[in-house]
């Protein structure tokens, strides 16, 4: 299987200008991010890719997702309190655990990094490197790393790309020593968190664009849980691909309708705007919980 690594948001593809009106935001609120990173060139554009057999799956990125999310919630936002406490990574002593908030921390650490939250991204970059090197991606996390955090604090854009570096960086480790069963658990750790934090900051509105784009994770979960079957020989795999199949199994409930091809003007065939999946309150709310749920199973102390 190919992992393609690209700074594209495979999570939650929205457009900021979309979910700004559907949020009820300020669309000129966290427009100011042009600047480069100080130490590194920004690699939003590279898509790097790794074999691990005839199969291709793109991984979700955290950085651009977070973007949408500082969007979401306006520059100034600095809530914490769904993340998961950094403190909590002392009760994590299992491979699983440890493999599952690894992704999870990395994505909080994107959230810190996106909304210059310093002293807290500062607090889960510690996280990360010490969860790190107790799942076998030391190498990839060192201390130029936190030096270029250090020196692109207040520089939104730069740190949510340091993020994805580490994000991307820790993929390749993993899959050149050949762990990909701890490889699906950090996949499976980081996208059910980036859903939680969502979730926790996209209220339902009728009609939203981004509680659409919430319903359209029932295509990206499918792919994810091909993925993982990849490594359910593993029992971890096997138990996080249960709870997985078990949002899934709620996302499957949702209407899609598929728009035909209709008569123009002047009778020129105008092609149909292909399949829309409908959500109600009621659904988004059972989903929300669904995923709550999951993503502390994941965090609770062992």
């Amino acid at each position: 299987m190919k992992i393609k690594f690209k700074n594209a948001l495979l999570a939650l593809p929205l457009s900021a200008s979309l979910l700004m009106v559907s949020c009820g935001g300020d669309p000129h609120e966290g427009d100011d991010m042009t600047h480069t990173d100080t130490t590194k060139v920004d690699s939003a554009a590279i898509e790097t890719g790794i074999e691990t057999g005839e199969l291709s799956f793109q991984v979700p990125s955290p950085g651009e997702m977070l973007t949408f999310v500082r969007m979401v919630g306006g520059k100034g936002n600095k809530n914490t309190s769904f993340l998961n406490p950094a403190d909590n990574n002392k009760n994590y002593n299992d491979a699983k655990s440890k493999a599952l908030n690894f992704g999870i921390y990395s994505c909080d650490l994107s959230y810190c990094s996106t909304f210059e939250i310093g002293v807290e991204a500062f607090k889960y970059f510690k996280v990360v490197k010490q969860l790190g090197d107790e799942i076998g991606v030391s190498t990839s996390i060192d201390a130029s790393m936190a030096k270029r955090l250090e020196q692109n604090v207040g520089n939104a854009d730069s740190l949510a790309a340091i993020s994805d570096d580490l994000y991307y960086d820790s993929f390749e480790a993993l899959q050149n020593g050949k762990q990909g069963n701890v490889l699906a658990l950090v996949i499976a750790g980081g996208y059910i968190e980036s859903l939680y934090i969502v979730t926790n900051l996209v209220k339902y509105e009728a009609n939203s664009p981004g509680v659409q784009r919430v319903a359209d994770q029932k295509y990206t979960l499918e792919n994810i849980i091909d993925f993982l079957k990849k490594y359910e020989s593993d029992a971890s795999v096997a138990s996080v691909l249960t709870e997985l199949n078990g949002l899934k199994a709620e996302f499957d409930k949702l209407k899609e309708t598929t728009a035909g091809d209709t008569k123009g003007k002047d009778g020129v065939k105008v092609l149909g705007g292909g399949t829309t999946i409908e959500m109600t309150v009621a659904q988004y709310k059972t989903i929300s919980e669904k995923i709550k749920t999951i993503r502390n199973s994941f965090t609770q102390s062992k």
